[in-house]
């Protein structure tokens, strides 16, 4: 029987996105062409968890200055499972971060019993936004919670701006913190599916910030964090280690995992996209922990708005690609949403985000990152699984995975200014495909 594959496509130079492009059908045998790329469905690598964003205060501030219409609809566009991008995973600080509206924690200042730990402060912007997205999705979210510092008392520097560490004394204290915002984020009736150690551990920032060698991140997992959550009946949370860049993802990799008491604990690595695009590193972590995950926790196209741009949704798709081809298992982006200078961001670091709110003209806009992660997350189910993928063609980067109902999602970016054609092969069988140029095309087969 011969297959056939429908092409879904957004190009810089066309206008709308996700448009059907129609069906081709397959031929026996293979097309005569040097240029082939083979897919292997039966030969499988990681399972794929699913797609996010992170329910930041500036997002969920911003989504509070539109009307409710706009509210509800970039809601449904992210989190709807058949007419939206689908959105499964998500991501929430606790207590502030740079995208918040100020430095702010959940307890009184030098309380060492945490009797005033309250997460009251979330009431506002954050929660009604989780809930609404629960609600649009129709199932719970798979939430990580990152923590961007301690309280000032607790560090070294006194301030959670400008890095420092955590003091040796507040350990202990600092892991049941933790406890405490998943105990009352599950109050509130949120599951917090698992917590990274620390945001950036290697990243002193003007913003929220602390700072961990690998050593110092292994030890208070080992003998803090790890036993804390097993003390409070919290052993099944995940823990991700890193959550910052690939750059020296191996290294931190290396110190945490290979000490048996720390890796006991320890979900897998974090990674952001930040400085360096070496995706490769990723496999170099799986070779090394094969039992251990890889999850994306983190990526924006940083120094504001850029409306209208396309190579910022290539940067998405480009990373997405590549970390996916590197054993990845899930990606959450940054901000869902931000405002029209890229914030509220409580020291001016203002980002890009896939959904920008004009707030002063009540108007919403969907950048080109938003549609290259749909050309993922809209058909890339959860528990699908990367299928093998030979290619021979210069200038394009792609993947290809198979969902749990046998259906196979061929994706490619063509980031070139030339259109390229090339002979997908499968089962024995051939079709012809011409990826345009500045393109993404997803291949439904």
């Amino acid at each position: 029987m011969k297959k056939t594959m429908r092409l879904v496509q957004s190009a810089r130079d066309e206008e709308g996105r996700w448009l059907d492009k129609g069906t081709v059908s397959f031929e026996d045998g293979h097309g005569g062409t040097d240029r082939v790329v083979t897919l292997i469905p039966d030969r499988t690598y990681q399972e794929w968890m699913g797609f996010g964003g992170a329910f930041t205060e500036a997002a969920g501030y911003s989504l509070s200055k539109v009307s409710e219409e706009h509210r509800k609809d970039i809601i449904k566009a992210y989190f709807n499972p058949s007419e939206g991008l689908g959105y499964s995973l998500g991501r929430t600080h606790i207590h502030s971060c740079d995208f918040a509206l100020g430095n702010y924690t959940y307890v009184e200042e030098n309380d060492e019993t945490l009797e005033t730990f309250s997460i009251e402060h979330e009431q506002k912007y954050v929660l009604p936004f989780i809930r609404e997205a629960v609600a649009e999705a129709g199932q719970p979210l798979t939430l990580l919670a990152s923590p961007w510092s301690p309280p000032g008392w607790m560090k070294t520097t006194g301030e959670m701006n400008h890095g420092g560490k955590l003091k040796p004394e507040y350990a202990g204290l600092w892991a049941e913190y933790y406890a405490k915002y998943i105990e009352a984020m599950e109050a509130e009736g949120i599951p917090i599916w698992g917590v990274s150690v620390q945001n950036e551990p290697a990243a002193k920032q003007v913003w929220d910030s602390c700072l961990y060698t690998a050593e110092e991140e292994r030890d208070f997992i080992k003998n803090h964090l790890g036993p804390t959550l097993s003390r409070h009946q919290m052993a099944d949370k995940k823990i991700i280690i890193w959550d910052h860049n690939r750059d020296i993802i191996v290294e931190r990799a290396e110190t945490v995992l290979s000490d048996p008491e720390a890796a006991q604990y320890v979900w897998g690595t974090g990674n952001h996209w930040y400085v360096s695009e070496e995706f490769a590193n990723l496999s170099i972590v799986h070779e090394k922990f094969p039992d251990k995950h890889l999850l994306f926790t983190e990526g924006c196209i940083e120094g504001g708005v850029q409306l209208g741009a396309w190579h910022t949704g290539e940067r998405y798709a480009r990373n997405i690609i590549g970390d996916m081809n590197n054993w990845l298992e899930g990606f959450i982006d940054w901000n869902l949403v931000l405002d029209e200078k890229g914030g509220p961001n409580h020291v001016g670091n203002y980002c890009d985000a896939p959904v920008i709110v004009d707030t002063k003209n009540d108007e919403v806009h969907y950048n080109s990152s938003f549609y290259m992660i749909g050309h993922f997350s809209k058909f890339i189910k959860p528990g699908a699984r990367r299928i093998h993928l030979d290619e021979q063609v210069d200038g394009l980067s792609m993947t290809a995975f198979k969902n749990e109902d046998g259906s196979i999602v061929f994706v490619v970016l063509n980031e070139t200014e030339e259109d390229v054609s090339f002979s997908l092969q499968i089962d024995n069988q051939s079709a012809g495909v011409v990826s345009t140029k500045r393109s993404i095309g997803t291949y439904l087969i």
